[in-house]
């Protein structure tokens, strides 16, 4: 390869159509009418200047990318490339549309191999994501399959492709590029006897796509969340309970978190006074407080402008004692939601029954998780949420044991890598003598990320120091969600073989 100085892309010009005809015409030496007109280059200049780049090579034009804007809606899936070209008139184009629509990629050949191609195709999704464009899409020929189309169908053709038993080198060089086959298109590009006139309809989603909206509320990338670490201590009645929560959640409010996470039976200690009872009643009485809390937690999440996952608290539905938290949505809104897996213990001593909900919840951050502490062990869980779009599970915990805190952050380390996702945990420390069955706690809250580049090496994003009354605040970037679900190194979601195994809800 010979020395290069320097490599740039530019915008095309109307005074380099001469040099574009030269590198049509050595791009596609086996094509009768290889070349667009200086008309049809000028059209495309004018309408779209910024979808018409080349790459220069020392100041000399190696290839170009050409591109138009439509409304899918207008066309879909059976197009032909006149249509989406109007006739090469491209009045198809519409500064208004939402899919970048590739017209055309050449690369002389002396400058094959240097991946040039790539650099455009960079160019063009940067330019999809700045324009806020749902995706780019490109027909994309198959000349090699005029050797097999006596044997094998465009179908199969795809296939032995991707299984790399056949090299095609358009359909591979888009497919390396993250575009995905949607559709094959017969009779799409007229005269194209190597394709024989099939091609591929390829698509590249921009993750970064926001759809028009008239609400004057917009969706945030950066996600504060604020944890609290609830000291157990001896309080007189509920608003002593309440005063201490509403004080850690003024201190995470102070740091704009847009959420506070709560964590399982933080007012356990109200229990003391019924001491008397035996432990199965007096959980009972402490139930009677729930409907009270949830009350006070609603008005708190408005006054104070935050999302508040409760934690959890014993509640009583038709005489069956459950445990279940809520979140307390800054708008106003209160979502429910249960323990489903219920620990020997809790149903021997308590008499707890296991729930029956398992959903997420649309909140202003994004769509959310709750599993309370036992239920993160059970993989299936998050799984079922990740498939709901879920960005945050939120894990309040009670763990008497430093075994039973490892568990809990294990299995929670785990679903967020497993499910691609975000995992904050908050649990209870101190003890409470005073109060049976509760014994001593052990807890450190953190916030839990995947493992990849963009991810902290260990996946741990932030933690609490063990043992001690505190909050955490911690950022997460649900931006970085959506880039590991398409680039990342490895991608658990995408990657499960669906045809072995499946997972499924079933609603009681």
């Amino acid at each position: 390869m010979k020395k290069i100085d320097n490599v740039e892309i530019v915008f095309l010009k109307i005074e380099d159509y001469k040099h574009i005809k030269k590198a049509m015409i050595e791009a596609y030496p086996n094509v009768s009418d290889p070349y667009w007109s200086e008309e049809d280059i000028k059209t495309l200049i004018q309408k779209f200047p910024e979808g018409q780049v080349g790459i220069k090579i020392d100041n000399e034009l190696a290839g170009c990318a050409l591109s138009i804007i439509v409304d899918y809606s207008k066309y879909g899936v059976r197009h032909t490339y006149k249509q989406i070209t109007g006739n090469d008139t491209f009045n198809t184009h519409n500064d208004k549309g939402d899919i970048l629509y590739g017209i055309d990629v050449f690369i002389r050949p002396e400058y094959t191999g240097m991946r040039l191609g790539r650099r455009l195709y960079d160019y063009r999704k940067e330019l999809c994501e700045r324009l806020n464009l749902k995706s780019i899409m490109i027909g994309g020929r198959i000349p090699e399959y005029h050797k097999y189309s006596s044997e094998i169908s465009p179908k199969e053709y795809i296939e032995k492709v991707k299984k790399k038993e056949i090299h095609d080198p358009v359909l591979n060089f888009q497919m390396s590029n993250d575009f995905h086959p949607k559709k094959i298109m017969k009779g799409y590009l007229e005269g194209d006897r190597e394709s024989n006139e099939y091609a591929v309809l390829l698509e590249w989603n921009n993750i970064y796509y926001e759809a028009p909206s008239n609400e004057a509320v917009f969706k945030r990338s950066i996600v504060r969340l604020g944890l609290i670490q609830w000291q157990m201590r001896l309080y007189k009645d509920l608003d002593e309970v309440m005063q201490q929560a509403e004080f850690f959640i003024d201190a995470v409010s102070g740091y704009q978190s847009d959420f506070a996470l709560f964590p399982e039976f933080f007012n356990a200690p109200l229990m003391s006074k019924y001491n008397h009872l035996s432990e199965a009643e007096a959980i009972r009485k402490l139930a009677e407080y729930t409907s009270e809390t949830v009350n006070r937690f609603r008005e708190l999440s408005i006054s104070y402008n935050i999302n508040i996952i409760t934690g959890s608290m014993p509640e009583v539905v038709d005489g069956e004692l459950y445990n279940a938290g809520y979140v307390c949505k800054r708008d106003g809104g209160v979502e429910r939601f249960e323990k489903l897996h219920i620990t020997p213990d809790e149903e021997l001593v308590w008499g707890l029954q296991g729930g029956n909900i398992l959903d997420t919840f649309d909140t202003d951050c994004g769509k959310i998780g709750v599993l309370i502490c036992y239920d993160i062990e059970f993989p299936e869980l998050g799984r079922i949420m990740a498939d709901k779009g879920m960005d945050l599970l939120f894990v309040p915990f009670l763990t008497d044991t430093q075994n039973g805190f490892s568990r809990v952050k294990n299995c929670a380390q785990a679903r967020a890598i497993e499910n691609e996702c975000y995992v904050a945990i908050a649990g209870c420390v101190g003890n409470l003598p005073k109060v049976h069955n509760m014994d001593i706690q052990y807890a450190q809250s953190m916030v839990l990320t995947p493992c990849d580049f963009a991810f902290p090496t260990d996946g741990v994003k932030a933690e609490a120091t063990p043992n001690t009354e505190m909050i955490l605040i911690a950022d997460v970037d649900l931006d970085l969600l959506r880039e590991l679900h398409q680039f990342g190194s490895v991608r658990n979601l995408q990657d499960r073989r669906k045809d072995l195994y499946s997972l499924k809800s079933k609603k009681p």
